[in-house]
């Protein structure tokens, strides 16, 4: 049986983390390019997502806010990894390709 549970406080660490992600973003593909579509709709999923998870914490739903916040990260990683992002080589926030 599990005994780890969604914290405030766990909750609270992975909505930084996702707000820093969020803040490094730059769409790194031209906006004539035919990827440019698909980085805006990665951007605007991941902040959905995440809006949806500071809607959910504020009802007190900590086991769809925390779920929302990962969602966002997958799609903020993706983006990333995918190259749809700039977001700095930061191998510590996001799994970039070598």
């Amino acid at each position: 049986m599990r005994t780890d549970r969604i914290t405030d406080e766990k909750l609270h660490s992975y909505t930084e983390i996702t707000e820093r992600a969020l803040s490094k973003i730059i769409i790194s593909v031209p906006e004539e390019g035919l990827l440019r579509r698909a980085a805006e709709d990665y951007l605007s999923m991941a902040k959905n997502y995440y809006s949806d998870s500071k809607h959910f914490a504020s009802e007190g739903d900590l086991v769809n806010a925390f779920a929302c916040l990962n969602y966002a990260y997958g799609w903020i990683d993706a983006g990333a990894r995918l190259g749809l992002f700039d977001v700095g080589r930061d191998h510590t926030l996001f799994t970039l390709s070598k």
